[in-house]
């Protein structure tokens, strides 16, 4: 009875025939989604080679030379600081300031919470592009252009970081707050040891978009930092191509450090944004 019971079930020809296909779908989006990153890695050790239609998986005469050229003609290392101190200066501060806020709009009720919520979300539906103009004027009005805080203060609240936090916090029970409470905890006491230990998933979610939306910001640095030495990495990236010869190995190169610290990232925190895409009911 025991070997009937640990024996493996067999499945019916159908569910086999629809396990299978399922299978294969994904494994050929797995592939479509990898070909462009593998075509970029195979075209910057490529020297001289330029994009075709039909790609050369296989290098003839793999070289690092696109990277080698890629640090040494352009302050390459200098770019990436200013890009790494810009994301992760506004993921801590949009950690911060969504966290707060979105334990105020969940826990703290206050005369007009729900017409203020309306209005954060309004704002998701505001393109930059709208903004520019105003807030350029503002930060000439202060002296802030070309400075990093300049090109930090608006990115400092989030509304998507705040609607996030906020779903997240509606789901942690509300008798833990009452239990801290009754032991003379305070909001802010029940806000770090009750409600953040239980949205790390939301947390890391939100760490994970608020620092890919930074990194791959092109726009609002290309207007606010106009110096030289306070480029960004899509800025130098888009200023490597030539009007008229494109060098698309250096290009790549450059994409491909681009990439990587995303790709880090994201894989040191997937599971943590599965678990806080699933429970704040973002789909």
């Amino acid at each position: 009875m025991a070997d009937i019971a640990l024996a493996p079930r067999r499945m019916p020809a159908r569910e086999l025939t629809g396990w299978i296909i399922l299978h294969v779908v994904i494994v050929l989006g797995a592939l479509a989604m990898f070909f462009p990153f593998f075509w970029t890695v195979i075209t910057s050790i490529s020297p001289g080679v330029g994009l075709t239609i039909a790609p050369t998986l296989i290098p003839e005469n793999p070289s690092l030379l696109a990277y080698q050229r890629l640090f040494s003609e352009l302050p390459f290392l200098r770019i990436i600081g200013n890009s790494l101190l810009l994301a992760a200066v506004t993921t801590v501060v949009q950690l911060v300031t969504s966290s707060t806020a979105a334990y105020a709009f969940s826990r703290l009720p206050f005369r007009g919470r729900g017409v203020v919520f309306a209005v954060y979300l309004a704002t998701m539906m505001i393109p930059l592009q709208v903004l520019i103009v105003p807030l350029f004027v503002e930060l000439k009005s202060f002296g802030l252009l070309n400075t990093y805080l300049g090109a930090l203060l608006p990115t400092f609240a989030s509304a998507f970081g705040i609607f996030l936090l906020r779903q997240a916090i509606n789901q942690v029970p509300r008798e833990l707050d009452e239990a801290a409470m009754l032991d003379g905890a305070g909001h802010f006491r029940t806000f770090f040891s009750i409600v953040l230990p239980n949205i790390r998933p939301a947390l890391a979610t939100l760490t994970v978009f608020a620092f890919m939306g930074s990194w791959n910001s092109f726009l609002w640095p290309l207007v606010v930092l106009r110096k030289p030495e306070l480029q960004t990495l899509p800025i130098a990236l888009a200023g490597l191509q030539g009007q008229y010869v494109t060098e698309w190995d250096i290009i790549m190169a450059g994409s491909v450090v681009s990439i990587l610290p995303m790709l880090a990232l994201y894989i040191f925190a997937q599971k943590y944004v599965i678990q806080g895409v699933a429970s704040s009911g973002i789909k």
